[in-house]
This record gives C-alpha cells, sequence and structure tokens, in this order.
C-alpha cells in the first residue's frame, strides 16, 4: 500500500488554476455580447452622434 505522492504546491497550483477558469466562464456568459449586439450599439452611436451634429447651433 505505497501512497501517492502529491506536490502541495503543485496541487494548489491546479486547483486555483481551475477556479479562476471556472469564473472566467461564469462572467463570460453573464457579461458577454454577441456580435449582433455589439455591431447594432456600434451602428446606434454613430447614428446618435450624427442626429446631436445635426442639432448644433452654429454661431
Amino acid at each position: 500500500m505505497t501512497a501517492d505522492i502529491v506536490n502541495l504546491k503543485q496541487a494548489r497550483k491546479a486547483r486555483t488554476r481551475a477556479d479562476r477558469s471556472r469564473e472566467a466562464d461564469e462572467n463570460r456568459a453573464k457579461f458577454g455580447r454577441s456580435k449582433a449586439d455589439r455591431q447594432k450599439s456600434a451602428v446606434e452611436k454613430v447614428l446618435a452622434a450624427r442626429k446631436l451634429d445635426a442639432l448644433k447651433r452654429e454661431t
């Protein structure tokens, strides 16, 4: 009955990497936006800027 030798430093690092990876996956699902959403907001931003420029008074 020989026990497997485990390097605690490597085990801690592996656990930390797994935790960070899991957290990153959760954040991607929570905050990620599709390409179509990003393009739509970019177009809306451009249109809003054009509208604001059109309404400016010139002195």
